[in-house]
């Protein structure tokens, strides 16, 4: 009883939320969550209702739809991954095995029934929301970089009515007036010398974005490796019983990880002269610090999870 109320409630929900799928036909959503993480049909409603919070919420965390039952583990686990960056207060959802968690129908009507709740809480906080006042700099985030620059170099407040030019030449004046009290070399010279214009800036934006592509999507294959290294951990008799233990010492560390790169040209122009200097890793200077004696039994996984390790 308490169950079909659920669904009832569920349906209607979503479709005041502007959901147009098949699961909205009679039966089909009470079949979905009978059986859970193992219907493709359950797991794109989710899917679906994540990808809505994600456009008001700032969420690292993301689902994916399964395409067969046999995806249905991975597909528990995003979604282990998500409730803990949520703070879900569901004890049923966030504990105990979480490969069988989103088996039982009352935790999958349960799991609906929250993602529904916050995606209309995110909605009317959005609609209800009062229009943000436009910041001078061109914006928040430009006019708290702007800050950031000023309580760093110890300038005061400027006035209002002073021009841009004028702004960013007092900038320049007070970083030839702190560099001047510091050793020489102290922050080096400059990586990039040459001068650029509006066309070589835009090129460097496309190169910028080309390789943060490329970075997230081989970010994304280790962090899925590293999820299936670890749910490989309890595959054994013994370490079913330790899986909530695992649970809750892995997800905290792995909700940190982002496949998203936070390079940006900025950091081209504070780049220094050191980085160009190539130096062998097998080099005698260099192998005087790092030698040690698990070199001598450096096994396969060991060079993966270093490999993990340095690249995350």
């Amino acid at each position: 009883m308490e169950c079909d109320l659920m669904e009832t409630d569920i349906l209607e929900s979503l479709e005041d939320l502007g959901y147009k799928g098949p699961l909205l036909e009679d039966g089909a959503l009470s079949q979905a969550v009978s059986a859970g993480a193992s219907s493709p049909e359950f797991t794109k409603l989710c899917a679906w209702l994540v990808s809505e919070l994600r456009v008001l919420c700032k969420l690292e965390e993301n689902v994916q739809a399964t395409n067969s039952p046999s995806e249905a583990e991975e597909f528990q686990l995003e979604v282990s991954g998500l409730l803990g960056e949520m703070n879900c207060p569901y004890l049923s959802l966030t504990s105990g095995d979480v490969t069988k968690r989103l088996l039982v129908q009352k935790n999958c009507l349960l799991l609906l029934t929250y993602l529904i709740s916050e995606l209309e809480a995110a909605r009317m906080l959005c609609v209800n929301a009062p229009p943000k006042k436009a910041q001078e700099g061109g914006g928040s985030e430009v006019f708290q970089e702007l800050k950031g620059i000023c309580i760093a170099l110890g300038m005061s407040k400027p006035p209002a009515n002073i021009t841009m030019f004028q702004f960013f030449s007092g900038i320049e004046k007070k970083l030839k007036e702190t560099l001047a009290k510091v050793p020489p070399n102290h922050v080096g010279k400059p990586l990039l010398r040459k001068p650029m214009g509006p066309a070589h800036w835009e090129k460097i934006e496309a190169i910028n974005q080309a390789v943060a592509n490329e970075y997230e999507v081989r970010r994304k294959l280790l962090i899925k490796r590293l999820d299936v290294t670890v749910q490989s951990f309890g595959w054994s008799d013994r370490a079913k019983s330790q899986t909530e233990k695992l649970a809750k010492v892995y997800q905290p560390k792995r909700s940190v990880l982002s496949p998203k790169s936070t390079i940006s040209v900025a950091h081209l122009l504070a780049a220094r002269q050191d980085l160009s200097k190539i130096l062998r890793t097998s080099s005698g200077s260099i192998r005087e610090k790092t030698a040690c004696a698990i070199n001598k039994v450096t096994t396969i996984p060991l060079i993966f999870f270093k490999y993990i390790y340095f690249c995350l």
